[in-house]
């Protein structure tokens, strides 16, 4: 299990560029280097506070990643402004008292998520996709409020999948055509499109 320390937590919120998302980051470490998407209640068994973030009705979708929660509302939820304050405060509550973040044991049962994490058995262009990832287009798109994972590469073709805040974002198939295929193709010649996989 994950668990954070015993100090007090501070939390604020950032806007993100989907107006159904919301940042919510803490100064308290939740999930390091890593992150994890979680579409609806039945895949949240793995994360005992997104299993608890899914108990408050308007809550959609959860993404954990290293020092910050993003939560998709529902299609019904009006305005963020009349649920930030009890998110904030459920929040501030359960990192205080240092509950579980990520259950690891229960995330090895779940489906394998993609990673930008280079093995051994990747080929020279997928290790060069996967650094590009990490390096150039993980900071961007954390501070947004997401994250975009590497699934595949076939024949010129990178297949991504979007998550967080990036997920039915407005502005991320612009994000994904204009920025991030414009780069992977001048950086990596053998790159010829970059997809996003729908969940």
């Amino acid at each position: 299990m994950i668990k954070t320390g015993n100090t007090v937590v501070s939390l604020y919120t950032e806007m993100t560029p989907n107006p159904e998302t919301m940042k919510f980051v803490t100064n308290k470490l939740l999930y390091p280097g890593k992150s994890i998407d979680f579409l609806d209640e039945d895949s949240a068994k793995a994360s005992p506070l997104a299993m608890e973030l899914f108990s408050f009705p308007f809550v959609k979708s959860v993404f954990i990643a290293s020092n910050f929660v993003t939560l998709t509302k529902t299609n019904d939820t009006q305005d963020w402004q009349d649920v930030i304050p009890s998110i904030k405060q459920f929040l501030k509550e359960y990192l205080e008292e240092n509950k579980p973040i990520i259950n690891e044991e229960e995330l090895v049962n779940l489906k394998k998520e993609g990673s930008n994490e280079v093995h051994a058995g990747d080929g020279d262009v997928v290790k060069r996709i996967k650094e590009l990832l990490e390096n150039y287009v993980k900071p961007a798109v954390e501070m947004d409020g997401g994250a975009i994972q590497f699934r595949s590469y076939e024949d010129g073709v990178v297949n991504l999948m979007l998550q967080g805040s990036c997920s039915g974002c407005p502005s991320s198939m612009i994000t994904l055509k204009a920025g991030i295929e414009g780069m992977m193709k001048r950086m990596i010649p053998e790159v010829r499109e970059v997809v996003a996989e729908a969940d």
